[in-house]
């Protein structure tokens, strides 16, 4: 039943291209008709009637008037008569544009389901895929394999190891109750800088191997817990630290800003520049709560870990730290914070 009326609406525009020019003229021969009307009754009053043709000035002005006003009131109705047809055209033609818009639209769908169960497929396997990460990291702190405690080939702590005050009486102290982790290694740089990458995926045991390393660290894991905190909520609106491709500050300002500088001579540090990234960043940080105290408690993290990092680590050990998600996640959220003005 819907075809035909479909048929019909679009035939209408044809109909009315082709009406329109013949109306037109009717209504232009219907005023050329009225003019010479009443142009015949004027001159028929001023034959029929005697003594017309004796006019003062005055009176001859407002004769022209009476008579020339009629005829120019006539084409001007013409007029917007030929004016109301051409919107009414329009209208019309604009009316059967939209209803074949609508078929096609309607055509098409059937196409666009496919297209939008393939997007909802592969954006399944996407959520799949992130719970299992999400599952993975979560039983990171629990597992204590061979593996996780592996030490990497560089020795060299990551933070600087707080030393325990001496015993004013010179005697050993007992290890009754002393922290597993105050006797484990502490972990090395390079295990540090590759658990702040976060592991590339399923296959990455490598980086399975650095973050369970330092997970195991009280202070390293706070920080990588808050910053998978923050890179979650970031890609709730798509934002991958990926993505981005900050512009690299010096070494040098790094440890500036680790010894406490802060203000616009370390502004280099905040060098993401992608603009998306930063308003959708900063239009959550204004109405969104827990994402507003989730990034402030990683920046906290972030600033207290660097600190210690800083002390131990070379200026190649601080350039690949810049170059991690978890540090790209600090810049971001540090221009976005007002942290490098």
């Amino acid at each position: 039943m819907s075809e035909p009326k479909a048929e019909t609406s679009l035939s209408d525009p044809g109909m009315t291209a082709r009406s329109v020019p013949s109306r037109r003229m009717r209504g232009e021969w219907l005023a050329l008709g009225l003019s010479l009307l009443w142009l015949a009754l004027v001159g028929m009053f001023w034959w029929l009637i005697p003594g017309a043709g004796g006019l003062s000035a005055s009176s001859l002005v407002m004769t022209v008037v009476g008579i020339v006003l009629p005829v120019g009131m006539i084409w001007m109705a013409a007029v917007m008569a030929r004016t109301a047809q051409e919107m009414r055209a329009e209208a019309q033609a604009l009316k059967a544009s939209l209803e074949a818009m609508r078929a096609a639209w309607a055509t098409q769908g059937p196409l666009r389901s496919d297209a939008g169960q393939a997007l909802e497929k592969k954006l399944d396997e996407v959520a799949i895929a992130a719970r299992q990460a999400e599952t993975a990291l979560a039983t990171f702190s629990s597992r204590r394999d061979h593996v996780a405690v592996q030490p990497s080939a560089d020795r060299k702590a990551a933070l600087v190891v707080p030393r325990s005050a001496p015993m004013v009486d010179d005697q050993p102290a007992l290890a009754l109750g002393t922290p597993a982790e105050d006797l484990a290694e502490p972990v090395s740089v390079a295990d540090f800088i590759r658990a702040m990458q976060f592991p590339d995926n399923a296959e990455d045991k490598e980086g399975f191997r650095a973050l369970r390393r330092a997970l195991e660290d009280r202070t390293m894991a706070k920080l990588l817990r808050a910053a998978q905190d923050v890179l979650n909520l970031l890609a709730q609106d798509g934002i991958y630290m990926d993505d981005l491709k900050p512009d690299r500050a010096r070494p040098e300002l790094w440890r500036r800003f680790a010894k406490g500088e802060r203000g616009r001579e370390i502004a280099a540090l905040g060098g993401v520049r992608d603009r998306s990234s930063l308003a959708l960043t900063a239009g959550r940080m204004r109405t969104d709560t827990i994402f507003r105290d989730a990034a402030h408690h990683f920046l906290r993290q972030f600033d207290r870990t660097f600190t210690e990092f800083e002390q131990n680590a070379t200026d190649q050990d601080v350039t690949e730290l810049a170059e991690t998600r978890t540090a790209r996640a600090f810049m971001l959220l540090g221009r976005v914070t007002g942290t490098f003005d």
